[in-house]
């Protein structure tokens, strides 16, 4: 590790930072510090910093907006990169869609909309970036980032850049070829179709609200917890069981969705992790349904 640190300190990757703690970078505001936090800036930097990881052999994550993470408490070890301004901008051509892997995929939404673009509808309610929505295949109401991706430029561990097409993805329920092949998503390319602006914000404005009456968004969480199993619903099969309301630390399992786990002042990561223990248990006993994690558990345990 010390050689990684002196070369990485001779090499431009953009900003790092050392022991940065990352419940400030994480929905739930939960997690312990990343022994290096580097944000790289643009794709020279990223290709650096990822063939620096590769020859010292140092492990490293990816974080986006950790919208769908849950860091354990004792940290990352390694290095923890997240993409900077470089990343964060769209681009209209036509019905294609170009955008930076840390492009708010909630914006993503709405900025289409307003060019009078539908197939994205789906994205407001998606609180994490253009690249994790790719990485994970995210989805809502019905629709997924598989139905409307064209193209994502991914950098692999080598610094290699490479594009990849809907066929390359290997697109599963919540699940990509980056799970298995190691790399970050650079940029995407979406490809829409012509539609109504009005038609497409009332779309995005019924979204909005029924989020708002269901949703616990007044409490730091990190969107559904458990996949839906074939048939049914994750929040059904939790609230069937009892579920709503229980507790375990500062961590609570939403009144309002039980498929939300809040933090509802100073939930710890093994707070979280005891509640996801029980819910699987108990839905398993009473439904003989084994709930699967949605949110990626990171980290040191």
């Amino acid at each position: 590790m010390e050689q990684f640190l002196a070369e990485l300190a001779r090499t431009d990757v953009g900003d790092v930072r050392h022991r940065e703690p990352l419940s400030a970078y994480t929905t739930w505001k939960i997690g312990g510090p990343a022994d290096v936090f580097v944000i790289p800036h643009d794709e020279k930097q990223l290709a650096a910093v990822l063939r620096l990881l590769r020859k010292h052999s140092v492990p490293w994550t990816n974080l986006g907006r950790g919208s769908n993470m849950l860091v354990s408490d004792k940290g990352i070890r390694g290095v923890v990169i997240q993409l900077g301004d470089g990343f964060d901008y769209v681009r209209f051509e036509g019905t294609l869609v170009h955008a930076g892997a840390a492009f708010s995929f909630i914006k993503l939404s709405v900025l289409a909309g307003k060019e009078g673009l539908t197939g994205l509808e789906f994205a407001g309610g998606i609180p994490g970036t253009v690249g994790g929505a790719v990485y994970m295949n995210a989805g809502a109401h019905g629709s997924e980032v598989s139905r409307i991706f064209k193209s994502a430029d991914v950098v692999l561990e080598t610094g290699e850049l490479v594009r990849y097409g809907p066929g390359d993805m290997q697109f599963a329920y919540r699940h990509t070829v980056l799970h298995d092949r190691p790399g970050v998503v650079a940029r995407a390319t979406f490809e829409l179709r012509e539609g109504d602006r009005k038609e497409i914000a009332a779309s995005l404005a019924s979204y909005k609200d029924r989020r708002r009456r269901t949703q616990p968004l007044q409490l730091p969480c990190a969107g559904s917890v458990f996949r839906n199993p074939p048939g049914d619903h994750a929040a059904r099969l939790i609230q069937e069981a009892g579920l709503k309301g229980l507790r375990s630390g500062g961590a609570e399992v939403s009144a309002q969705h039980a498929n939300f786990i809040v933090n509802t002042g100073q939930a710890t990561a093994e707070d979280v992790l005891a509640l996801m223990a029980t819910i699987r248990s108990t839905v398993n006993d009473r439904f003989g349904v084994d709930l699967v994690p949605e949110v990626l558990v990171v980290g040191e345990r």
